[in-house]
C-alpha cells in the first residue's frame, strides 16, 4: 500500500500539471501515505486488515443470504453456486466500503485537524480528500481479491476490466462531494457525523448491494438507477468485473453527471465556509 501512494508520485513528471497542482498533489500524497501508516503502526497484520475487513463482511453476508435464506443467483459465465453469490455480493460490497468508510472519515477530517486549520498557507480544500484516498486505496486490495477469484471461477479474465475508471471516477467525485459537505459542515454542527452513519446504513439498504436490482419492483427500479449514482456505479462493477458486458450505460451516464454536480456544489459550499473555520475551532 505505501509502495502504491509512493508511485503516484511519478504522475506529476509525465502529466503536464500546472505547478500550483503539482505541490498540492504531493502534499495529498503524503497526507495519504501518513494516514494510511498511522492507521495501523503497530499492528501485526498491518495493511491487510482493509482486506481481511472486507472478507468478514463477505463471509457473514454469503452467509446468510445464500446459505441461511437460500437466495440462488445466475450470472453469466460463473457457475451457480454459493460461491458465486460471494462474489457477486463482494463486487457490490467493495466500493460500498470505499464509499461509505472514506465519507464517514472525511466528515470529522476538519475538525480534528485544528492545527492545520490555523495556519494561514495551508491548503485546507485537501484535508476531506485524505481519508477518501486512504479508503479507495484499502479497497483496492479487495478489488484485487475480488478480480483473481472471478479469474479462477470464471477461467478468463474480461476485457472490460480496463473501462473500470468509468466508474472510479464517478464514485471518487460522489464521494468526494458529499465529503467537502461534510466536512464543512460538521465544523458547525457536530452532530453531522453521527446522522451521516445513520443515513448511510439507511442508503445502504436502498443501493442493491446485498440483493440484486432484479429484485425491486419494476415500477420503482428506474427511479432507484436514476436517483440514486451508487446504485449505477455498483452495477458497474458488477457488469465490467463479472459479466463482461456494459448493460448500464445510460445509468452510469446519469450517474456521473449526478456525482459532478454534487462535487461542485460540496466544493463550493465548502469553500464559503472555509474562512470561519480558525474561529470556530
Amino acid at each position: 500500500m505505501r509502495g502504491f501512494v509512493r508511485k503516484t508520485g511519478n504522475l506529476r513528471r509525465i502529466l503536464p500539471i500546472y505547478e500550483p497542482f503539482r505541490a498540492k498533489f504531493d502534499l495529498l500524497r503524503t497526507l495519504v501515505r501518513r494516514d494510511l501508516e498511522a492507521r495501523y503502526k503497530g499492528s501485526v497484520l498491518g495493511n491487510l486488515w482493509p482486506l481481511l475487513n472486507q472478507l468478514s463482511q463477505l463471509l457473514i453476508y454469503t452467509y446468510v443470504f445464500s446459505i441461511v435464506l437460500k437466495v440462488k443467483l445466475s450470472v453469466k459465465s460463473l457457475p451457480e453456486n454459493n460461491f458465486t453469490f460471494g462474489l457477486w455480493l463482494f463486487a457490490g460490497l467493495v466500493p460500498w466500503i470505499a464509499f461509505s468508510g472514506g465519507l464517514n472519515q472525511s466528515a470529522s477530517s476538519v475538525i480534528v485537524q485544528p492545527n492545520l486549520v490555523k495556519k494561514v498557507v495551508f491548503p485546507l480544500g485537501l484535508l476531506p480528500l485524505v481519508p477518501i484516498f486512504s479508503a479507495f486505496i484499502e479497497s483496492s486490495f479487495g478489488l484485487i481479491a475480488l478480480i483473481f477469484f472471478v479469474a479462477i471461477s470464471s477461467h478468463t479474465i474480461h476485457t472490460s476490466l480496463a473501462l473500470l475508471p468509468l466508474v472510479w471516477i464517478p464514485q471518487l467525485l460522489l464521494t468526494a462531494g458529499l465529503g467537502y459537505l461534510a466536512a464543512g459542515l460538521t465544523v458547525f454542527l457536530r452532530d453531522i457525523p453521527q446522522s451521516l452513519a445513520v443515513i448511510l446504513n439507511i442508503w445502504m439498504y436502498l443501493t442493491p448491494i446485498i440483493y440484486p436490482a432484479s429484485a425491486i419492483p419494476e415500477e420503482w427500479r428506474r427511479l432507484v438507477f436514476w436517483l440514486n449514482p451508487m446504485t449505477a456505479i455498483i452495477e458497474g462493477y458488477r457488469d465490467f468485473i463479472l459479466v463482461g458486458e456494459i448493460k448500464h450505460w445510460s445509468e452510469l451516464e446519469v450517474s456521473s453527471l449526478i456525482a459532478l454536480v454534487i462535487f461542485c456544489s460540496g466544493f463550493w459550499c465548502y469553500r464559503r465556509l472555509r474562512p470561519a473555520f480558525a474561529d470556530v475551532l
